[in-house]
């Protein structure tokens, strides 16, 4: 399979620091983005280790093993990890991250989730949202009482239902399926979701001549110029062709 890929992340216009991070692996196939939480930096903190601890550990298992559960297994890991070190260290008690991760295996993509950044796929001239925001209002919206665009505008719209480190255990959601050539995979951390609805998205990586490195910089000024309330980070891979 080829792939080609781009990334970028942002402070936006009113966060004084950028507590997002990301992995862009092309050898070994792996995407993430993490938006960490928690004060004095603790959340920088727990957005890099969770990233660390997933890259290692995909690293280290290469080809072996199923790849969705090598995927879940490392993101279980990093939750340990940080939550071990927010117990060590009064300093970063309470702090967590969301995290998203993109893993191929052949022809097939794996995604794990927890929190609500979120993953997207654009298949032919379909934007999908593949990942499932565990927020307290993402029911509101799978239950039909509220749009995407008024869930954004909920004030409780950033109380997230699950995250890397604030507990001892985590449940991860897990998705595969086949991949198809012409396939665009979206990454992004909810300083862009908040600003920029699906339709925005979808029109910003459809331009047919755009590069994913093209798509990450439009996305990212796209946010900044809606207000850049927060740290926007996006990661964008195109499949090139599938063998």
């Amino acid at each position: 399979m080829r792939i080609e890929f781009g990334v970028l992340s942002d402070q936006g216009r009113v966060r004084e620091s950028n507590e997002d991070a990301f992995v862009v692996d092309g050898p070994n196939r792996l995407f993430l983005v993490a938006d960490g939480m928690g004060g004095h930096a603790a959340g920088e903190v727990a957005s890099r280790i969770a990233s660390s601890v997933v890259h290692d550990v995909i690293g280290a298992a290469g080809a072996a093993g199923d790849a969705g559960e090598t995927l879940g297994s490392a993101v279980r890991q990093a939750n340990t990890r940080v939550y071990e070190t927010q117990r060590e260290h009064a300093e970063y008690r309470g702090m967590g991250t969301t995290l998203t991760a993109l893993f191929f295996d052949g022809p097939r993509y794996h995604v794990a989730q927890v929190g609500d950044s979120r993953a997207y796929l654009l298949r032919g001239d379909r934007l999908e949202q593949l990942t499932r925001d565990h927020s307290l209002v993402w029911p509101l919206y799978e239950n039909g009482i509220l749009s995407k665009d008024e869930i954004v505008r909920h004030p409780q719209k950033h109380l997230v239902t699950r995250s890397i480190g604030t507990h001892p255990e985590v449940e991860v959601d897990l998705c595969s399926d086949r991949c198809r050539e012409g396939d665009l995979y979206l990454l992004c951390s909810d300083g862009l979701t908040d600003v920029l609805g699906d339709g925005e998205i979808e029109r910003i990586l459809s331009r047919p001549a755009a590069s994913p490195e093209d798509s990450c910089r439009q996305l990212v000024r796209s946010a900044n110029e809606a207000g850049g309330p927060d740290n926007i980070t996006a990661v964008v891979v195109r499949i090139l062709a599938v063998t």
